[in-house]
């Protein structure tokens, strides 16, 4: 599962048809529905209105609301944008009113920052969806609302061509590839934004003006802080992302098909599992540390086993058993059957509930990695492993996960990482983990808000246990390597919580926040785009 800062509803249905737009090919959006012009709708006689809905509407309680069920906002307005004009009228109208702004995209923020009781208007950007290529920069076009299922499906079917993007479906690209981007593709071609071209950012300057800004990691490019910015320092910090356009550094010509990685043709998927009631003490260390020891030495950038994805979910005992999920490229097959002997070796009692070769773009709907239930609660921990983990961590996580706590939907997850994400030097962009081998998510979902400070606590304890010799959370050191920002966690910030000397911005951005600062500084002095997270002016 990944995540973005943005908030939409989950849906599956791909927009048919391609049409040109200007000079970009693209699906285009559905005509606007006619209604009365909103107030901020733009002077330009051009320019279509935006829809505006408000309290009393009925699609309101939908609208205000994203995958997490435990945020739900009270804005006075949602504005569905289709268009740059279109933000930028909202956004203008909005600064002009006093009105706190937030944006949602994919509906996947972690933490209640699109869905909170100051924040007055959301843009809603769901059906800013168009995927296309721009010959005139020579990269491909994505814009903020389309899902990840709907890029991989356009890029692939017309240009045959990929981005390392998340492996849950209806997350949008919006708030994604600003926090950085990492999926099942990850470890054989980078992050999506090692593969970002360019922005075109809606800012607001110090007067209070709203205007359209574009960005490219041009060496030449006045505005490149502004790309870089937006290569990992995540969503809600600069402006809103109306645009973002991609294409691989070192890709040369202008034949789209040779712009951004081409996929594996097919996949092999494979489900295997352990039983709990199998598992030891002893035995489950080993399943963890196995898990660890092969990412250490298979994480290389270039090496075969790179060509290969996997999850291990480690549920609480009281959901039966631990799952492993995996996929490898089909022509390294053979690849699987030793991960998977060695990941069972001294432990025992793999039971393969799956294995089956697929299309490449039918394994990117595969349930296997992708999706949670959109009517859930949730929370959600993470951290970085530069290595596996020490042993008093593995009994920690053992202790918490067969303690009295009666929830099979609470676990810990772990996923593979490095490979080509660890070319990149930590400063080339906002993302400054670029020697790590594992990310972890610490999961736990439940339903009945009555039930929220059990829960929490639960997750929370678990959390503070690992890493009980850093002051509660993964500080960075020989085997953790700090926070995922598009995990977003406010209890980083609680130091109560965190009784470390690293603040949550360290955890995120190591020795980048400065350098974030500074761009805060210079497109968003006013610091209109702010939540409880967000880059601070320096």
């Amino acid at each position: 599962m990944t995540s973005n800062w943005g908030g939409r509803l989950s849906r599956r249905g791909l927009i048919g048809g391609m049409a040109a737009v200007g000079a970009v090919a693209a699906v285009p959006p559905p005509p606007a529905t006619a209604a009365p012009a909103p107030p901020w709708a733009p002077s330009a006689p051009t320019e279509p209105a935006a829809v505006v809905v408000r309290r009393g509407d009925d699609r309101y309680g939908d609208l205000v609301r994203g995958t997490n069920a435990r945020w739900v906002g009270q804005p006075d307005s949602v504005v569905l944008a289709r268009t740059t004009g279109q933000v930028v009228a909202a956004v203008q109208t909005a600064v002009d009113a006093g009105k706190q702004i937030s944006v949602r995209s994919g509906g996947h923020c972690y933490e209640g920052f699109v869905s909170n009781p100051e924040v007055k208007v959301i843009i809603d950007l769901s059906e800013m969806n168009r995927v296309g290529y721009d010959p005139g920069r020579r990269a491909f076009e994505i814009e903020p609302g389309a899902m990840l299922s709907e890029v991989y499906e356009r890029l692939y079917k017309f240009w045959g061509v990929t981005i390392p993007g998340g492996s849950c479906p209806s997350v949008g690209a919006g708030g994604h590839i600003v926090g950085g981007g990492y999926g099942a593709l990850s470890r054989m071609y980078g992050l999506t934004v090692d593969h970002l071209y360019g922005v075109e950012v809606v800012t607001v300057d110090r007067t209070g003006t709203a205007r359209v800004v574009v960005a490219t990691r041009e060496p030449g490019d006045p505005n490149r802080e502004l790309w870089w910015a937006h290569t990992g320092g995540g969503g809600g910090n600069f402006g809103i992302v109306t645009r973002y356009w991609l294409r691989s550094p070192n890709a040369t010509g202008s034949d789209p098909s040779g712009l951004l990685p081409r996929p594996p043709t097919e996949m092999v998927v494979v489900n295997a599992t352990w039983s709990w009631s199998s598992l030891t003490e002893e035995r489950f260390a080993r399943l963890v540390t196995n898990f660890g020891r092969w990412h250490e030495r298979n994480s290389a950038p270039g090496s075969p086993a790179t060509r290969l994805f996997s999850q291990l979910k480690l549920f609480h005992r009281s959901g039966g058993n631990v799952v492993l999920v995996a996929q490898v490229d089909a022509s390294v097959a053979g690849l699987l059957s030793t991960f998977l002997a060695e990941i069972d070796g001294g432990v025992g009692g793999m039971t393969i509930t799956e294995r089956r070769q697929v299309n490449w773009l039918h394994s990117t709907g595969w349930p296997g990695f992708a999706g949670i239930d959109p009517t859930l609660r949730f929370k959600d921990k993470s951290a970085y492993l530069r290595r596996t983990f020490t042993p008093a961590q593995v009994a920690a996580i053992h202790r918490n996960l067969t303690n009295a706590y009666p929830n099979g939907a609470a676990l810990l997850l772990l996923a593979g990482y490095g490979g080509q994400v660890n070319t990149v030097a930590p400063d080339a962009t906002a993302v400054p983990q670029r020697d790590s081998i594992l990310k972890l998510q610490y999961l736990n979902f439940w339903s009945d808000p009555a039930e929220d400070e059990r829960h929490l606590s639960w997750v929370r304890e678990f959390y503070r246990d690992v890493y009980a010799d850093t002051g509660g959370v993964p500080t960075p050191n020989q085997v953790n390597d700090g926070c995922f920002v598009n995990y977003a966690d406010v209890d980083l910030s609680d130091r109560t919580l965190n009784r470390s000397a690293t603040p949550w911005h360290t955890l995120y951005y190591k020795d980048s926040y400065p350098r974030l600062q500074r761009a805060k500084a210079r497109w968003d002095p006013t610091n209109v785009f702010r939540h409880a997270q967000s880059i601070q002016l320096p």
